[in-house]
């Protein structure tokens, strides 16, 4: 049998048997609003399970036990299981009908809450099924004597995991998927690039009412925990793992005896097996070859992104030269100018963290949000509690991070170094008060049961946190221990639980102003060569749109951030111009070579007649989706467009999957390789100052780049001659309108209404881009009759 029950402090104890009861009696501090969270049945493995840095998105029983529910704790104390009190869960045996819950968010006006939700267990023994997480709405539980109401979100992806749900500011639902960025079902699951376990695609954003889905961005490693800020951004944490695949390394060792990688020859279902071809192009080798030290890359940080998927990048461009505390080698071995170290300066920063997880915003103060320095495992991604200092358009060389809790827990590190204990999911409340989940069990965490009644050392439960001196540390809890007995086929053999509950995902029930949603505007260089160049940017990003395409656009590459001395700068671009921050040797730059997230690498092929196992991972393939719309660059390697004289560049890149790139010698080899991948979405217009952006100033000291890119403008004369597009110029006097077309010249005229011309209705058979009349008729407004014409392009 099931039992859930509160323990009093006191001493006494007692059981509410079975489920027969979910109001549980007043305990702990009065706090300012209810608070959501969930219990689940400890899992001591802390790989690809419930509470793992990674990969803990599965729905299978080995990651996740079933037998917790969705919980409210009113501000008096009372607690209420309101997953059991609107019918769902099973009590004693998991089977059909049994759950675990996640992740509660709360709405916007505080009335209602969306989490993820797993339904189902085996039956019986050696039955195997797919469990899949759905996201689900409830609503009606801020009274305590009112029966809640919950009903699965319409419109999800059904058949993949669908997590970490939270309300964008129009009411769409934002979450994380294993679906597939294409939606085809050979493709999944898609595979991480450290062990190649299975991992969300990245974020997505879903319209319940319309069914409306798309992809914010593809993240080949995985993206975690995200919200809406009070500025409107997008905020989320995401795993960056850019390196070439560990597993294929150590199977070229042993003739792909270990893991089985090969390759794919597409992405396509039936796609060849390329047998003993496990051949990577980017970025470099893992080990150390001649100048070029082995690359490996490794790290959790905050991200934004805006509501439609545009502007992709790391929280106020901080990374890893402004918070990261681990070692990384310098780029190459023959230049004395490229440090090994970190480089912090005299910034206002000097903590780091090895991860940033769980991440949350302040309640009381916009900007500042707290998270969780864990090691990668042993923990349950419980570590260290800090915040970090990162309102809207702050610099990133001006943002802090503080360490809120005493001590820092290190990768390596164990017991001593938090003599207080670990935390996770960090709840910043209201009234300016810190709760969070804590255990006071420091060592990594191990079963110390038995394989059919596993027990975790870890007692994960919500408490407050109390100011002592500079730091915050643990005050009282905030339940009483929630118990259960429950037990489960796994499927091979029987299991048992009997104790405390993990009390998990703790979010404040409130409501809160909705922040204006955030829009991309183009910036002035960006902007002048548009207009110079008698294009409308509307009519290129229709274009874009159409086609699935976005537009990158770099001011000048050989500028690089202050902070960046692993990779080389002293860059020269083609013409000679250069930037110099220090003397030694200088690197030309001709071309940025682009490079493509495809789905080709898979694993099983150990021996012939083997079977691959399901999914794949993403490699680095030579830009081929958008590259015919691209200006030809002949000189270059294969995917790559060249640099203007300016250093700038301008390239055509597919929307949606996850694109990086690397700046090239004049014969093509490497030069200063991008550690990221990045997204784009259809239509969207990106530009940025330079390849490693430069927060304050350069390492030649200068502030960053501001120039109208020549790049761009080659791209907008090749996109003119090649599409035909003409805009069309109106000035309007009262009802008379005089026309003029811009097709491909330098004037400019007044504009009242700009269009493609093959767009119009055209009564002559001339086509849009040749000399000739044109009838042409335009309706100006919605109240406006049609206006009919005559225009000769000359």
């Amino acid at each position: 049998m099931r039992i859930l029950g509160i323990f009093r402090r006191a001493a006494a104890a007692f059981l509410l048997s079975g489920r027969l009861g979910s109001d549980l009696s007043a305990a702990g501090p009065v706090l300012p609003h209810p608070i959501l969270f969930v219990t689940q049945v400890p899992e001591p493995a802390d790989f690809t399970t419930i509470t793992s840095t990674f990969g803990n998105h599965l729905g299978n029983l080995d990651s996740v036990p079933r037998g917790g529910d969705l919980w409210i704790r009113y501000p008096d104390g009372t607690l209420k299981n309101l997953t059991l009190a609107a019918g769902f869960g099973a009590s004693g045996a998991q089977a059909a009908t049994a759950i675990a819950v996640r992740e509660p968010a709360v709405h916007w006006d505080g009335d209602r809450a969306v989490f993820s939700l797993v339904l189902g267990a085996p039956t019986r023994q050696y039955e195997v099924t797919e469990y899949f997480w759905q996201l689900y709405e409830i609503r009606n539980f801020l009274d305590p004597a009112a029966t809640p109401v919950i009903t699965r979100v319409p419109g999800q992806p059904v058949s993949y995991n669908n997590i970490s749900p939270t309300y964008g500011t129009d009411d769409r639902i934002l979450f994380t998927s294993d679906r597939p960025r294409s939606g085809e079902r050979h493709l999944w699951p898609q595979r991480d690039e450290y062990e190649e376990a299975p991992t969300v695609t990245g974020l997505w954003s879903l319209d319940p009412a319309s069914g409306d889905l798309f992809q914010l961005n593809h993240s080949p490693s995985g993206a975690f925990s995200p919200g809406v800020d009070s500025f409107g951004r997008v905020v989320f944490v995401r795993w960056d793992h850019l390196q070439r695949d560990q597993q294929a390394d150590g199977d070229a060792l042993t003739g792909g005896q270990n893991y089985g990688t090969f390759n794919y020859s597409s992405e396509a279902s039936d796609a060849l097996i390329l047998t003993n071809n496990r051949a990577e192009i980017f970025p470099e080798s893992r080990q150390t070859a001649g100048d070029v030290n082995g690359h490996t890359f490794n790290q959790f940080f905050p991200w934004a992104i805006r509501e439609d998927g545009t502007g992709e990048e790391t929280l106020n461009h901080l990374g890893r030269h402004e918070l990261g505390g681990s070692y990384r080698s310098a780029a190459r071995n023959d230049d004395p100018n490229l440090g090994e170290l970190y480089y912090f300066g005299n910034k206002p920063n000097t903590n780091i963290v090895d991860n940033f997880l769980q991440i949350r915003e302040s309640s009381t103060k916009p900007g500042q949000f707290y998270g969780i320095d864990a090691p990668e495992f042993g923990t349950h991604a419980a570590g260290s509690i800090v915040a970090l200092n990162a309102p809207l358009d702050r610099n990133a060389d001006s943002c802090t991070l503080e360490y809120v809790t005493a001590s820092r827990l290190t990768a390596t590190q164990t017991g001593a170094a938090q003599p207080l204990g670990l935390y996770r999911s960090p709840l910043p409340l209201s009234d300016g008060r810190l709760a969070a989940v804590f255990t006071r069990e420091t060592s990594a965490d191990a079963n110390v049961g038995t394989a059919s009644a596993p027990v975790s050392r870890y007692d994960f439960h919500l408490i407050l946190l109390k100011k002592s001196g500079d730091s915050w540390i643990p005050d009282l809890p905030l339940t009483d221990a929630l118990t259960a007995s429950v037990e489960w086929w796994s499927p091979d053999e029987r299991r048992q639980f009997q104790g405390r509950l993990w009390e998990l995902d703790p979010v404040e029930v409130r409501s809160r102003p909705r922040p204006a949603r955030v829009v991309a505007e183009l910036e002035s260089p960006e902007q002048s060569v548009f207009l110079a160049e008698g294009v409308e940017p509307s009519a290129l990003q229709r274009f874009l749109r159409e086609r699935n395409l976005a537009l990158i656009v770099g001011r000048d590459v050989t500028t690089r951030d202050a902070a960046d001395f692993q990779q080389p700068f002293n860059l020269r671009a083609p013409g000679g111009h250069q930037t110099v921050g220090k003397a030694g040797k200088i690197y030309d730059v001709a071309h940025l070579q682009l490079f493509q997230g495809d789905l080709v690498r898979g694993l099983g092929i150990r021996n012939a007649g083997d079977a691959p196992v399901p999914g794949r991972r993403v490699l680095a393939r030579t830009l081929h989706d958008s590259i015919e719309f691209n200006p030809p660059n002949s000189t270059g390697p294969a995917g790559s467009v060249g640099l203007a004289s300016d250093g700038s560049f301008a390239s055509l890149v597919p929307s949606r999957r996850a694109v990086s790139w690397q700046l090239t010698s004049p014969d093509g080899g490497p030069v200063v390789h991008e550690r990221y991948w990045l997204t784009f979405q259809p239509g969207e217009i990106r530009a940025c100052g330079s390849c490693h952006g430069v927060n304050t100033h350069d390492q030649a000291g200068q502030p960053p780049p501001t120039n109208a890119p020549e790049a761009l403008r080659g791209f907008l004369r090749f996109w003119k001659n090649q599409t035909g597009y003409a805009r069309l110029n109106v000035e309007r006097s009262g009802t008379d309108l005089t026309v003029s077309v811009s097709a491909g010249s330098e004037r400019t005229n007044v504009v009242e209404a700009s269009i493609d011309l093959r767009n119009w209705t055209t009564v002559t058979t001339h086509p849009p881009n040749s000399t000739g009349h044109y009838l042409l008729h335009q309706q100006l407004s919605d109240d406006e009759p049609t206006r009919f014409f005559r225009v000769q392009i000359h």
